[in-house]
């Protein structure tokens, strides 16, 4: 037996030498592998048909070391709306293999800084990596053209820069940047379709986000199925009328309590400044009850919770942050993380998650 275990020994030091001599050779076969399954990758068309949803940024202007900023995305034949676009979100987006350039549009809930911020790289990478020779149709409330137009502006060197090296071929100058396609805010309770073709059919609604005026939330139908964004809000009942029986509500969130925790420690603190943020947030957005209670309302299938404020940054926070939600909503609850992928089969009841990240 001691002479077996000194043989092991010898050849696992000969395996790691042989392993240090020709790490180079083992380093580049490597990288040369995975960049060939990159650039043949299509996640997209992989997808079954239907309609899919994808969490591209589950976090909140909080640092949270495992989400990026708000950002879903909803799949269709091939054709990716984004529905918000914070920090972080388009390196998600690329991470899970999505092709950025099969961005259809992007779809504004609001103007707040953490759901824009990474609006500037949306449209860069959509034009770079998708040769398109039109620009990126931003779809929100009426402001719309004052956020566009600046970024426009901000990105218009860059775009010169890019054209000269690469040439208009491959950077069409047509195809750079956004075009606002802004719509009039829909009365209280009532829905504003803002795009329709080809059987899919998005759906706008004010929500309560004061003192945002220009807030709303989105539903999107394709083919009997149905997914709700709520946007930003406090809990009102245009959330439960626009759901009425949807599939999937995503839903924000703000944990009061852990909030209320987060204040007392800054007031003891001494940071005032973060002392007042805190106590400011919390009428603006839902609690996890909250949005339960207007799942089981609406009549949703499953509740995913995204714009997760606080961070919850390990397992055990979850059942902590989740707290009474079991008691007042019947269907599935989905604590968000980025990467999620949730898949609706077209005409059937079924929902299959699965994870992109």
């Amino acid at each position: 037996m001691k002479k077996l275990g000194t043989g092991l020994l010898v050849l696992a030091l000969l395996i790691v030498a042989a392993g240090v001599i020709f790490s180079e050779q083992i380093g580049k076969r490597l990288f040369i592998s995975a960049v060939d399954i990159v650039a043949t990758s299509d996640v997209i068309g992989d997808l079954p048909g239907g309609m899919h949803v994808v969490l591209c940024g589950t976090g909140s202007p909080l640092p949270d070391p495992k989400r990026a900023g708000p950002c879903s995305a909803v799949i269709v034949d091939g054709k990716m709306f984004i529905v918000d676009i914070g920090g972080g979100a388009v390196r998600k987006l690329g991470l899970m293999g999505l092709d950025i350039g099969a961005s259809e549009a992007l779809l504004l809930t609001h103007f707040h800084s953490d759901h824009i911020d990474g609006m500037g790289e949306l449209m860069l990478q959509r034009w770079a990596g998708g040769g398109r020779t039109e620009p990126l149709p931003v779809i929100a409330p009426e402001g719309a053209e004052a956020v566009v137009e600046g970024l426009n502006t901000a990105y218009a060197t860059d775009v010169g820069y890019r054209v000269a090296h690469h040439g208009e071929k491959t950077m069409p100058p047509s195809g750079a940047g956004g075009i606002a396609r802004p719509f009039v805010m829909p009365e209280k309770g009532t829905g504003l379709v803002v795009y329709d073709r080809e059987g899919i059919k998005i759906t706008a609604f004010a929500v309560e986000h004061e003192p945002v005026s220009a807030a709303v939330g989105y539903r999107f139908d394709y083919k009997g199925r149905s997914v709700v964004f709520s946007g930003d809000t406090s809990k009102t009942a245009v959330l439960e009328k626009a759901c009425n029986g949807c599939d999937i509500l995503v839903h924000e969130v703000l944990n009061t309590e852990m909030v209320g925790i987060i204040q007392a420690a800054m007031k003891k603190a001494g940071r005032t400044g973060p002392e007042k943020i805190m106590a400011d947030i919390p009428d603006y957005h839902a609690s996890p009850v909250q949005a339960a209670e207007t799942a089981q309302a609406g009549k949703a299938k499953m509740l995913v919770f995204t714009h997760i404020i606080p961070a919850v940054p390990v397992g055990y926070l979850k059942s902590y942050y989740l707290k009474d939600v079991d008691a007042v909503f019947d269907g599935k609850v989905v604590l968000g993380e980025d990467g999620m992928l949730f898949t609706l089969p077209a005409n059937k009841d079924s929902i299959e998650q699965d994870q992109l990240l």
